[in-house]
């Protein structure tokens, strides 16, 4: 590997004019890319086909319906090739466990939509507790991160209007939380100065029901350096526990909760999750946390009785505590216990524990044959009952009702996607350039495998904000790579969540470099194993994963054969100033500080491109409605690397968000893209 040189940080930025999103000019220069790409990669004999059986297993319609229960009711949000924008429906609880669901229809978005002339997404629903009558529905248009909030009576099966006194929040990024019946709390763009430069909330506001929103009173308040703010209210039949937060940035927040109408702050670290559920505090720090004659190790769980910890006890239980190997990836109230998941060398497995029985823990009962599963409260206001996803690569996802006491029971499971018979799926391990052991998925078929025959092999990788990559089940990459003899790699590389918060903290800020070693290292392992070949082998990785895959393409060239950069950050210099982007300054530093430029200005993949460099064929691919990461991060890599001479294909999806699609038809136009780009380039029949 050559290392680049730092670039110098005065350089000019001559492609500034693709960063105006919907910009003339910027738009003619993206409808030309992508008419060049259309014109080459959409009439591959391949891409009808691939993408009409992408289509076909994201629209089946044999696929699980996840329920939501709500007392005696289901409810569930369903899209098909009829409702791309998808029908929130319900169903009841009796028929939805004996497999013999009779939904009713409750809300049709795609009709909406119609009626309305706006390309709504829906972003999900926060239900009124205890009556479950109404409900906070989040619209997005276009699928960005900018939406609508409309209150919706599923009784009445409509919208409440503002004339009728229903909650109607404007178009921002914001949100409503429910207090009571008649009252919310607010975050929205209220006018200058009511927003951070990462363009999120800066305040929460008390909504009370038939006010005008403008005159909603304040009750918390953010600084505008900040992330956001946000508010959680425990509406839990007995308790009421509001609890604020003022994000200082991604990972650091100040937490406040509400007694006898004011706020008063909690004495916890800062970098540390909280969660309040009756009587108890939880906290999981994400460093070391010194209590006096205690110390908590980084990722561990703690519970302290809420009263008496305010009260300046600190009587702690550790709940979790993490090793070398293990995590705790998420837990989850039930009406009286916590769900744990914990991963082994990123090998889930549940446990329950029970503050009743001093928080001991207890595994569940009936292991299930899968490396990846998930778990989520039945109704967590009244049962200890608790419903558990299943999966793994070669095994579809299997749906389970984990009763209080007893073995899962299984409710649903998917049919299989791609014939798996002769594949196999295992954990390998690389090292990386300072020794650290470094965990990957390969998914192949087992024969070649075994037998050092290399084939085409896709690298995929993300290595940011503790996030985990785990081993689930996918059946557009079965159908569109495995099935023709590819080979499928998912890397754990450092910056992900995998062995908690340390694996998390290893690569951030001035250590990167640490996480494009570890996958430097996974490919370096794929090729002396005779896995695959630098001509073999391509890599993929979106968002995060596209500085990734980004910053792959500038350092070691010679190691791909092919890469795919979608939804990516790639001008670190400018990151910060573009749309969301000051809210991960934690994750990456900050280029406006010459101390804090001086290392990320060598992870910068757009000013580390170099005209004489020798770089594989390079797809690109972002989308006009993502207001998350810019659009001009893609857009400018290409302009930049088609001017130094490079091979580059770029599309740019006029819908779609973050996500890049903002329904399946999209999503398998996306995907298509993708895989017959990689197919060509890595020889794969």
């Amino acid at each position: 590997m050559t290392e680049p040189s730092p670039p110098d940080r005065r350089l000019q930025d001559e492609h500034a004019w693709l960063e105006e999103v919907e910009g003339d000019g910027a738009l003619d220069w993206v409808r030309a890319r992508n008419a060049v790409t259309e014109a080459d990669l959409f009439v591959d004999p391949r891409f009808e086909p691939t993408r009409a059986f992408i289509l076909e297993v994201l629209e089946a319609d044999d696929r699980i319906p996840l329920p939501s229960r709500h007392l005696d009711s289901v409810l569930n949000f369903w899209t098909d090739a009829e409702h791309r924008r998808g029908l929130v429906r319900r169903t009841t609880w009796e028929s939805y466990r004996a497999g013999e669901e009779r939904w009713e229809v409750l809300l049709d978005v795609d009709a909406l939509g119609a009626a309305e002339g706006e390309s709504w997404v829906y972003h999900g629903g926060s239900t009124r507790r205890p009556d479950r009558r109404r409900t906070l529905l989040e619209l997005s248009p276009g699928g960005s991160d900018t939406s609508v909030t409309r209150e919706f009576d599923m009784v009445d099966k409509s919208f409440v209007t503002e004339a009728d006194g229903g909650f109607v929040r404007p178009l921002s990024k914001g949100w409503l939380v429910w207090v009571d019946d008649d009252m919310v709390y607010v975050g929205h763009d209220f006018g200058e100065g009511t927003t951070t430069t990462s363009g999120y909330p800066r305040t929460v506001r008390r909504w009370e029901r038939g006010k005008p929103l403008e005159d909603t009173p304040l009750v918390f308040e953010g600084e505008a350096a900040d992330v956001s703010v946000a508010v959680s209210v425990d509406t839990l039949p007995g308790w009421r526990h509001h609890l604020f937060r003022r994000a200082l940035d991604f990972y650091r927040s100040r937490k406040y909760v509400l007694r006898d109408g004011s706020l008063v702050e909690l004495d916890v670290p800062e970098d540390a999750d909280v969660s309040l559920r009756e009587r108890w505090l939880l906290v999981r720090p994400r460093r070391d946390w010194e209590v006096p004659g205690q110390t908590h190790p980084a990722g561990s769980l703690v519970a302290a009785e809420l009263e008496d910890y305010l009260a300046g006890a600190r009587r702690l239980t550790a709940v979790f505590v993490p090793t070398a190997t293990s995590a705790l990836s998420q837990w989850a109230w039930t009406r009286g216990r916590l769900i744990l998941t914990v991963q082994e060398d990123v090998r889930d497995h549940l446990e329950t524990a029970d503050p009743g029985d001093g928080w001991r823990r207890r595994p569940v009962a009936g292991s299930l044959p899968v490396w990846s599963v998930n778990a989520w409260p039945v109704d967590s206001d009244v049962s200890d009952d608790a419903f558990l996803m299943g999966q793994d690569f070669l095994h579809p996802t299997s749906l389970y009702l984990v009763p209080a006491d007893g073995p899962p029971e299984l409710l649903r499971s998917q049919p299989e996607r791609f014939d798996s018979s002769a594949m196999t799926m295992q954990q390998r391990f690389a090292t990386s350039a300072d020794g650290t052991r470094v965990p990957y998925f390969l998914v192949g078929e087992e024969e070649g495998i075994e037998a050092g025959r290399p084939a085409p092999t896709i690298l995929y990788g993300y290595g940011g904000f503790e996030i985990s990559l785990t081993a689930s089940y996918s059946g557009v990459i079965g159908r569109s790579w495995l099935a023709h003899g590819g080979r499928y790699v998912v890397a754990n590389i450092r910056g992900g969540g995998e062995y908690g918060p340390r694996w998390h903290e290893a690569a951030l800020r001035e250590n990167r470099h640490r996480a494009y070693e570890d996958f430097e290292a996974v490919a370096h392992h794929l090729i002396d194993s005779s896995v695959t070949t630098p001509g073999q082998l391509g890599i993929m990785g979106g968002s995060n994963g596209g500085l990734l895959v980004g910053n792959m393409y500038v350092r070691t060239p010679e190691l791909f054969g092919a890469v795919v950069c979608q939804a990516p950050l790639l001008d670190m210099r400018r990151y910060s100033h573009l749309l969301a982007g000051a809210s991960w300054m934690a994750e990456y530093g900050d280029p406006d500080d010459p101390a804090d430029w001086a290392f990320i200005a060598t992870f910068s993949p757009y000013h580390l491109a170099r005209p004489e460099a020798d770089y594989p064929p390079l797809l690109l691919t972002t989308s006009t409605k993502d207001d998350r990461v810019h659009p001009g991060h893609a857009r400018k890599m290409a302009a930049r690397l088609l001017e130094q001479g490079h091979r580059v294909s770029y599309w740019e999806n006029i819908e779609g968000g973050h996500a890049g699609a903002a329904d399946a038809a999209q999503q398998a136009v996306m995907s298509a893209l993708a895989f017959v780009f990689l197919r060509r380039h890595l020889g794969l029949a």
